[in-house]
């Protein structure tokens, strides 16, 4: 008798097996064949997809579908209705960038799926299949059974059935994004922030992100088992995570497909993904060097707020406004120059003003002093995470800023997660997360907000970048990650694989204002800076943004003038931009041509706490072409856990395009090269 329950158990476990076995309903590949999409729907009405590469798998079947807090959910008994295939190739130009132009090529398979029954509820999946990955997005069109979307979870899985080793940053935790980055197998990640980079075993590198994230509550990516991950999405204050009126579609979940780490970087897909320019004529937005009254800050040299440390003063300001015109930096950030900083400025982020300054600080003095001398005075608008007191304040101040001659403002939202203010439905004050629902539709209202008055946003404590930027040029630059402010006063101090970990993995997501450039490479306290001087320098071709700092103080520089040289040089805007080589977490090396048509090519690398020697071969220059080679180097001895973390050797050379180059990378160090056309 137990026998015969046993095969009577196992007949029927065998039958839901068969019976949940996978049609495939929709097929289609990248323009070059390689990576292949296939739609299924099991035998209970469950859809998912798979995607290979060159006939391999590399995410097996993943489901799709929606958790709903007001309807039942958006998963079983669905069936395929229609699909359609398109395909698209055009290429267009940033107005700055890594790269100027940009080709925008893929294959579309749009698949219609419904509910076989009750209420019939319906949605589309659109993949757009690239030869360097895949977005997918669900799109909601009017339907009269789902009005409103209010949705407690999506249901997005991402089935990587091989064994893996994973990058990835820590989310949901009170610090943000600012979490160094772990690596593990695939099986060991927790909750991870986007993007996170994942190796195959067969070395294939994947990327996990994604694409114009509007309206919506940001990706995170959770362990399920093993290779199994699946998407949690940022909590809501109240109801649901996300609320959306049909018709409506949801950001494009990415993932980027390549050889090997550089690869992942040259993938435009994100960018790609995004709309169009929706701004018109952006020439008011200005890549740019500059300098700041913000390391005092973290030094605790100088006080944000009033005080005898006060450092927005004017007379100060007027000093380093004298001191970047001097060396060619055409902006000045001033922290704290606005009310609000006295006392508990974190608690107390409805008392900012973002139009009254403190009496020791003239603010039209200071912008027509600076507009003089080509140095635009950047504002700093920290808002303590309090968007409702911004937001009633944004527009009568970005409209004075334009009229003072300001073109660009860093906005800050120093708060712990889940303590983004915002007003709900009904206008009472709630604490959001960063990333929720609110915060999201919260910087884009500022963004949109000071594009009227043609002011450009620098956002730290931001949402993730997405590609944006595309559609929102004036959304500049942003921070979203560990800068340099953590070798003030880190807990701990960024270590040397730091850098070497964010090309491959932060970086790919877009810009990040680091702040690089401390020469003095000592923390708050006289602490050590965890850096070669060479790599404080490398770091400006190797961490992307069209608005780099020169963070240091100009007392320090002025002690390190010869290596100080490469930061007057050095360019933030790129015609073309090569990965040269590099493996997550080791090293990386980035060479950048600067656009303008002066052929000035620049070449950075980073490593980690090893001694590295990398062959470079010149083949981004121009073929037999002679160059002169500024090359600024770790000294022999140089050593980032010593004194020797100051040795630099500065040297130039002869060298022509198709040369070898052996890069010695130090402990802890770096190289930077800037190459002239003869």
């Amino acid at each position: 008798m137990m026998m015969f329950r046993i095969l009577t158990l196992a007949f029927a476990a065998l039958l839901c097996a068969v019976g949940a076995r996978a049609e495939v309903v929709a097929t289609h590949a990248s323009p070059n064949g390689k990576i292949a999409v296939s739609v299924e729907i099991n035998g209970e009405g469950m859809p998912g997809y798979r995607i290979t590469r060159g006939g391999k798998e590399l995410v097996g079947e993943s489901r799709l579908g929606f958790l709903f807090t007001d309807a039942p959910k958006i998963q079983r008994n669905m069936q395929f209705v229609s699909k359609s295939t398109s395909g698209f190739d055009q290429s267009w130009e940033q107005p700055y960038g890594e790269w100027k132009t940009i080709r925008n090529r893929y294959n579309e398979l749009n698949v219609m799926l419904g509910e076989r029954d009750g209420l019939q509820r319906k949605f589309n999946i659109v993949f757009r299949i690239y030869d360097d990955g895949v977005g997918f997005r669900s799109e909601f069109p009017e339907q009269p059974n789902l009005k409103t979307a209010n949705i407690a979870e999506e249901l997005t899985q991402f089935n990587i059935t091989r064994p893996a080793t994973a990058w990835w940053n820590t989310a949901t935790e009170f610090n943000r994004e600012e979490y160094l980055i772990n690596k593990t197998p695939i099986a060991e990640v927790g909750i991870s922030q986007t993007p996170m980079t994942v190796k195959l075993d067969d070395g294939t590198h994947m990327s996990l992100h994604e694409a114009a994230l509007v309206d919506y509550s940001a990706m995170n990516i959770q362990k399920v088992q093993d290779g199994l991950l699946k998407v949690v999405l940022t909590p809501s204050a109240v109801g649901p995570k996300v609320s959306r009126k049909l018709p409506f579609a949801t950001p494009w979940r990415t993932l980027q497909i390549a050889d090997n780490a550089a690869g992942l970087y040259a993938s435009q897909l994100i960018l790609n993904l995004n709309e169009p320019n929706k701004l018109g004529d952006v020439s008011w937005v200005r890549p740019r060097k500059y300098m700041g009254i913000w390391w005092g800050m973290h030094l605790d040299t100088q006080s944000w707020g009033s005080g005898p440390k006060h450092g927005a003063t004017t007379a100060y300001t007027k000093y380093m406004m004298d001191f970047a015109a001097k060396h060619g930096f055409t902006g000045v950030l001033v922290e704290g120059w606005n009310e609000g900083w006295d006392g508990d400025w974190v608690a107390n982020g409805d008392k900012f003003s973002f139009t009254k300054a403190y009496p020791d600080f003239d603010i039209k003095a200071v912008t027509a002093y600076g507009n003089k001398k080509g140095v635009k005075f950047i504002g700093h608008n920290e808002t303590s995470a309090f968007a409702p007191n911004y937001e009633a304040q944004m527009d009568g101040a970005f409209a004075l800023y334009h009229s003072l001659g300001m073109d660009a403002v860093k906005t800050g939202y120093v708060a712990d997660a889940g303590g983004f203010k915002v007003n709900d439905a009904a206008g009472n004050l709630v604490y959001d997360w960063h990333e929720g629902q609110a915060a999201v539709r919260h910087h884009l209202k500022v963004v949109e907000t000071a594009a009227k008055h043609k002011i450009a946003i620098n956002a730290h404590e931001p949402v993730k970048d997405t590609g944006l930027r595309r559609t929102y040029p004036n959304w500049i630059s942003r921070e979203g990650q560990r800068g340099q402010e953590y070798n003030a006063w880190g807990w701990p101090k960024n270590p040397p694989e730091h850098e070497a970990n964010m090309v491959f993995t932060r970086m790919l997501s877009g810009p990040m204002d680091f702040t690089p450039g401390v020469l003095s490479l000592k923390g708050r306290d006289d602490t050590d800076i965890l850096s070669t001087i060479a790599k404080q320098l490398a770091l400006y071709v190797v961490l992307y943004s069209p608005i780099q700092m020169a963070a240091d103080l100009p007392e320090n520089y002025e002690k390190h003038m010869a290596a100080f040289q490469f930061i007057k040089d050095v360019a933030v805007d790129w015609e073309d931009s090569r990965v040269i080589a590099g493996e997550v977490g080791d090293f990386a090396v980035l060479a950048r041509k600067e656009r303008g048509g002066k052929g000035l090519w620049f070449l950075g690398a980073v490593g980690d706490e090893q001694a590295r020697n990398i062959p470079v071969k010149l083949d981004f220059l121009a073929p037999g072409k002679a160059y002169a080679a500024e090359i600024y180097r770790d000294g022999d001895d140089a050593d980032y856990r010593t004194e020797k973390r100051f040795s630099i050797k500065i040297e130039k050379k002869k060298v022509k395009g198709g040369d070898a180059m052996l890069l010695k990378i130090a402990p802890g160090g770096g190289q930077a090269i800037r190459f002239v056309p003869n």
